[in-house]
This record gives C-alpha cells, sequence and structure tokens, in this order.
C-alpha cells in the first residue's frame, strides 16, 4: 500500500459576471426611463386634446374666455411634479421630460394648424418658453443650488404655455409665474428658518449665496459651483419644485383659470 500525497487545487473563481448595465458605460435604467417618455408625452398631448373638447362642452357657446382645457393639464403635471418632489427631493426625468417634449409637440401641430386645441402658440413659441424657463433657474443650477429636475420642471412649464400663447404674452406669464414661484419659496424659507432658529446660520449662507453669484459672473460658472459645493454639508434640502408649482398653478389661476371657474358655476 502506497502513501499518496494529496495536493489541494487552488479553487476555482469564477469571473464576475457582467451586467448589460456596464456595456459601454451606458445606464440601462435610464435608457428605459428616456424609452418612456416619447409615451408619456404623446398621452400628455392626447389630454390636452381632450381637455380642449371636453372644456367645450362645458363652456357656453357665447363665452368670452378663450378654451383653456390644457391649462388644467399641465397645471395636473405640476401638482404631480410638486408632490413627488416633496417625498422624494427629485423630480423624475420620465415626468419633467415628457411635459418638455409633449409642449413642443403642442407648439408644432399649432405651427402646422392641426386643431388640436385652442393653443395659440408654436414651435416657436414653445421653444422660447423653454429657454427662458432654463434661464431664468440656470444660474441657481450653475453653482448647485438647485437641482436639474426643478429646472427641466419649470422648462416643461415654459414649453406648454408657449404653445398655448403667443410669444410675447408666454414669455411674460413665465417670468411672472416665477416670481411669484420664487417669492413663496423665499417665505417657505423664512418659516423655516424661524423654526429652526437659525438666523445667524442662514444670514451666512444668504451671503456666499450672492458671493457664489458674484464668482459665476466674474469667473466663471465651475468656480462658483466648486466653492458652493465646499458647503454643500451645511446646506438643508428644500424641495424647490413645491414653491415653483405654487407660483405656476397659482399665477394661472389668478390670471385665467378663476374667472372661468366663475363662469361655469354662473352657467350651470
Amino acid at each position: 500500500m502506497t502513501n499518496e500525497t494529496i495536493v489541494p487545487q487552488p479553487a476555482v473563481v469564477a469571473p464576475p459576471a457582467t451586467t448589460a448595465s456596464d456595456d459601454l458605460g451606458i445606464d440601462r435604467a435610464f435608457l428605459m426611463q428616456m424609452a418612456r417618455v416619447p409615451f408619456i408625452a404623446a398621452a400628455f398631448v392626447l389630454l390636452a386634446w381632450l381637455s380642449h373638447h371636453l372644456w367645450s362642452g362645458l363652456a357656453s357657446p357665447d363665452s368670452p374666455l378663450r378654451n383653456l382645457g390644457p391649462l388644467v393639464v399641465v397645471c395636473a403635471g405640476m401638482v404631480l411634479a410638486a408632490v413627488i418632489d416633496g417625498v422624494a427631493f427629485k423630480v423624475p426625468n420620465w415626468l419633467t421630460l415628457s411635459l418638455v417634449l409633449s409642449g413642443w409637440v403642442l407648439g408644432l401641430l399649432h405651427t402646422l394648424n392641426v386643431p388640436v386645441d385652442a393653443g395659440q402658440g408654436g414651435i416657436g413659441s414653445a421653444l422660447l418658453g423653454s429657454l427662458i424657463g432654463f434661464g431664468l433657474l440656470f444660474p441657481m443650477l450653475a453653482i448647485g443650488g438647485m437641482g436639474q429636475g426643478d429646472v427641466k420642471m419649470q422648462m416643461g412649464f415654459g414649453a406648454w404655455v408657449g404653445a398655448f400663447f403667443p410669444s410675447r404674452e408666454a414669455a411674460w406669464i413665465v417670468l411672472w409665474a416665477f416670481c411669484l414661484g420664487a417669492i413663496i419659496g423665499g417665505l417657505f424659507g423664512l418659516v423655516m428658518m424661524a423654526i429652526r432658529r437659525q438666523f445667524h446660520k442662514n444670514a451666512r449662507n444668504f451671503g456666499e449665496i450672492l458671493t457664489d453669484l458674484r464668482v459665476m459672473v466674474t469667473i466663471g460658472p465651475g468656480a462658483a459651483a466648486e466653492r458652493a459645493n465646499q458647503r454643500r454639508k451645511e446646506w438643508v434640502r428644500l424641495p424647490y419644485g413645491v414653491p415653483l408649482c405654487v407660483g405656476f398653478v397659482g399665477y394661472l389661476w389668478y390670471l385665467y383659470l378663476a374667472g372661468s371657474l366663475t363662469l361655469f358655476v354662473g352657467n350651470g
């Protein structure tokens, strides 16, 4: 009988499985989200068309007010975005980009004289509304003081307003709705300051933000963002989509929808 020495063999380790999401550095979840955007945008366009016909059926034939059904749709979209932002502190791309794209599609349909609704703006006005919405929030985006979702949310509002109203009227609506949202956001911040009782710290942060904006203008957005990121741990997270939504919906309601509701009640 011979003695055999058994030499242990090294364990074979299987190579880690590669997932499709790592191919070429592409995020599959993001691609799947983007793939849904055209279909959701088409649903928004369909809702604009349906709301137009529903409004026409409710209003009297001699109504002095234009058919504002699509504005109800975009307001509902803004409210949904604000609710999600208030819960998750993030506005998803499937909603914001769908609003932007559907606003552009409505503007294009108006330019092509397709009778989808009573909108008077075209594709140029819709693009202009998105550009104004982006420009108003770009300074805060550049220094990292606001998320991209809030900016895209305002771009979606600008696209729909631009598609519905002529360029000049749409530009003023986007501007004044943003100003109202900024005022409400400031009041919201003051309330949080009072609750937290950190007036000195918040006053110092406000001064730092003004310095960030000055650095952005004089040096560049990159330097301002780097300076702001150094204070990120001290920031208090605020769902900016909420005051923006109140500004958007509140201004349209005051300007157009409140009078329309009164008219409907009177006719009833």
